[in-house]
């Protein structure tokens, strides 16, 4: 068999739309198109935090996002299409029923490798690290490409009857739209130091976007709709110390890290998990403000964010941690 063989992050790549839509903005569109239903001004950013988010083109679908990440990520590892082993879409967007969206962005990126989709809501990407690493530490594969693309702004309610169905729609109202892209490759020592996963999923109702059948055939997506009480007692089940676990394994804790990365749907739920986790604040990668819920999206988002500014430095520890309809939590350990 040889030495042990590890998997390490390369390098991670983010791309935003152009266009942005502040949430002053949004509610001057929801007023306009809601005439009649007050919209009270800053509520949305009051109670979510969020003051910006990105829109994508109206002919740009999540693979094109994640199809974008993807390119520019290879050029700046230099590694071709050619040489991937296996590509993983990791989101929540998708661009069909039928067939995995990962094939769509191979054949976009002209690759001809293995290639399928990971689905876990906001915990996708991080799923997906999870499962590259055990393949590639199992000598599957040596190079996988992990994508992400999130058209979530398409989910926005932009017709509410009354006030209290725009109060119900403020989750749709902080979503954002995003492509990313994280290679991991087979290295000597140790990148991906460990990863532990928790579920409560009785509580999948709590946070929910169903499909709904026509009676003229077909289907077409329900209303986002978030129980936030039952979404605070499902987090208050979330068997905590596993986000710990591979932190303990190797002797170190939240403060010996050079970053946290944390979702994010809103600035209060961020500080309230980040208190019942014990997660430091000072070290958490606050993007929710400037650029919304990216979704799946997310924690890459914040890593590079991290790395390119400098935060993070080659070797230095950084955790991954996701929370995500279902629902699930997890942490993912990585040396830089």
């Amino acid at each position: 068999m040889g030495a042990p063989l590890y998997a390490q992050v390369t390098d991670v790549a983010l791309y935003l739309p152009g266009t942005s839509l502040t949430t002053t903005e949004l509610e001057d569109r929801l007023a306009g198109l809601n005439p009649g239903v007050p919209i009270p001004r800053k509520l949305i950013e009051c109670v979510t935090g969020v003051s910006s988010r990105h829109v994508a083109d109206a002919d740009q679908r999540a693979r094109d996002l994640a199809v974008t990440a993807a390119r520019e990520l290879l050029a700046r590892t230099g590694h071709p299409p050619a040489a991937l082993d296996l590509i993983i879409f990791a989101g929540v967007s998708l661009d069909a029923v039928e067939p995995a969206t990962a094939h769509m962005v191979a054949a976009e990126l002209g690759a001809g490798c293995a290639a399928f989709d990971v689905r876990n809501a906001c915990n996708s990407v991080l799923n997906a690290i999870e499962l590259a690493d055990t393949l590639i530490t199992a000598r599957r594969y040596r190079t996988v490409l992990v994508v992400c693309g999130e058209v979530a702004t398409s989910a926005i309610r932009w017709r509410v009857g009354c006030e209290q169905e725009f109060r119900a729609a403020i989750p749709s109202y902080t979503v954002s739209d995003s492509g990313a892209a994280l290679l991991l490759e087979a290295a000597a020592v140790p990148g991906i130091m460990g990863h532990r996963f928790c579920a409560v999923p009785e509580f999948w109702p709590a946070a929910v976007m169903p499909f709904r059948r026509l009676e003229s055939g077909g289907h077409v997506t329900g209303p986002f709709t978030v129980d936030a009480v039952g979404l605070a007692v499902a987090v208050h089940k979330l068997d905590l110390d596993v986000l710990t676990q591979p932190l303990r394994e190797h002797g170190v804790g939240w403060d010996d890290l050079a970053a946290i990365c944390v979702h994010q749907a809103s600035l209060p739920s961020l500080r309230s998990f980040c208190e019942g986790a014990g997660i430091p604040l000072d070290k958490v990668v606050v993007t929710i403000a400037e650029h919304g819920n990216l979704v799946a999206a997310t924690l890459p988002a914040q890593l590079h964010e991290a790395a390119r500014s400098g935060r993070v430095r080659r070797g230095d520890l950084v955790a991954l941690v996701g929370v995500a309809s279902g629902l699930s939590a997890g942490t993912v350990l990585l040396r830089w």
